[in-house]
């Protein structure tokens, strides 16, 4: 039986509180043991002084592409990238074509996974036929297939009486709904955030109000419907007060941030960029401080990248035509880790909203080096300094605003199931 010992990092699980230099021993693809100074006679030592070692990585809102758009990523490119970035189980968003709204879908994406992708993958089903807002989803037979949540995300249902539904149905199946919340009818034709910069740059802008109201509506659904409601890529300060103030008179939801709302604001569309075009779009300065003041205290329970790759023609045309989105898998931990040397999070609690937060969300068993769990492992190195160069990275994707960008920290080395698929100086060890 293979044994792996993880010597002389940093060890951060989030499960159990623990923060202190110790090893890690990985046997028969589980966690055996974490302790001081672990005996590595029969191991495969690796040395991870200097290093974080934290469990694998969870990203709970991703766009892998296939079935139908595998000409941006597919399973397999998605997978690389994302163990690149140190994630581990990545769960993937019904956007696809066709929509993953029928078993089959599910089946598809599963296999593909299993056989394609070093990270595991969850499909996350769409809500309702088609993303039209109109028709739910058949729940039941999605769970039965391997759905672990619900969404439209991309769309917004905007249909309250549907929204109710979907919501009462979701919490019969005992899945949460994740919400693109965002009001279409005052979104309009805005692609860039509205006020000063909208107005400088001669865009339509895109109200935070937008984002608020339709936060405001599927807070009050879920109180009566009692569903786990889960915010998806919060921008605003309105909806971080909103999602405050429910938890308080104790509705279900819980709520993501993406790293690109924690660090960038609307001046990053300044000169016309593409690949700062998001939906919702980067917002003020005051929104993004919100962001992380709610991350900080538990408002926003994760990070999430949004993962959403588009082809090099999409993006390269003027802005009001450009797909929103990103990539992010391989620039998340160095963007996020500023908020650890900015004091804003220290690196435990970081990590708490990277590996077991979004494992509750989801219902899944990874996300800790609890003893007897799957050995999902990330080495993290926090200062390691790198210029990120997309072209040299995994996705098939080159969609990101922190191209040729100074970063510091970088995942070093990635186990799934105790097996390793990733190595900064090897590249991914899988086929």
């Amino acid at each position: 039986m293979k044994r792996v010992l993880i010597q002389g990092g940093r060890v951060l699980d989030p499960q159990s509180g623990r923060d202190e230099v110790c090893d890690v021993l990985v046997e028969g693809g589980k966690i055996a043991a974490v302790d001081r100074e672990i005996a590595a006679e029969g191991c495969e030592v690796i040395d991870a002084g200097g290093c974080w070692v934290t469990p694998g990585l969870i990203d709970l809102h991703t766009h892998l592409r296939e079935p139908g758009q595998e000409y941006k990523e597919d399973i397999a490119s998605g997978g690389r990238s994302a163990v690149a970035g140190g994630f581990t189980t990545v769960a993937c968003m019904a956007n696809t074509h066709p929509v993953n709204d029928d078993p089959s879908v599910t089946d598809y994406i599963l296999d593909r996974a299993l056989h394609d992708s070093p990270a595991r993958v969850f499909p996350i089903a769409a809500a309702t036929q088609g993303l039209k807002g109109e028709l739910m989803t058949e729940m039941h037979a999605l769970v039965a297939a391997g759905a672990v949540a619900f969404s439209d995300d991309g769309k917004t249902i905007m249909d309250a009486g549907v929204m109710r539904r979907v919501l009462d149905y979701a919490h019969g199946v005992g899945r949460p709904v994740i919400v693109h919340a965002e009001d279409c009818t005052l979104v309009g034709e805005g692609v860039v955030n509205e006020g000063l910069v909208s107005t400088r740059l001669g865009l339509p802008g895109n109200p935070a109000t937008a984002e608020v109201i339709q936060v405001a509506r599927d807070l009050h659904l879920a109180e009566l419907t009692g569903c786990h409601l889960h915010v998806a890529h919060v921008s605003t300060a309105g909806a971080v007060d909103l999602i405050r103030a429910a938890r308080d008179r104790g509705i279900f939801v819980t709520a993501e941030v993406t790293p690109h709302h924690l660090a960038l604001t609307d001046e990053a569309t300044l000169n016309f960029d593409t690949n700062a075009k998001m939906a919702p779009p980067l917002r003020s300065a005051e929104d993004r401080d919100a962001c992380r003041r709610g991350l900080a205290d538990g408002t926003l329970d994760a990070v999430a990248t949004d993962h959403a790759p588009h082809a090099v023609q999409e993006k390269d045309v003027e802005f009001t035509k450009a797909p929103p989105g990103i990539i992010g898998f391989e620039t998340a931990i160095p963007v996020v880790l500023d908020l650890v040397r900015e004091g804003i999070l220290s690196p435990l609690e970081l990590i708490r909203r990277m590996t077991i937060n979004p494992a509750r969300i989801l219902h899944l068993e990874y996300g800790t080096l609890t003893p007897g769990v799957p050995a999902d492992i990330t080495l993290i190195d926090p200062e390691k300094s790198w210029v990120y160069d997309p072209a040299k990275g995994y996705s098939k994707s080159r969609n990101s605003p922190w191209t040729g960008k100074p970063m510091q920290g970088r995942v070093v080395s990635v186990l799934v199931g105790g097996e390793p698929v990733y190595d900064v100086e090897r590249g991914i060890l899988t086929p």
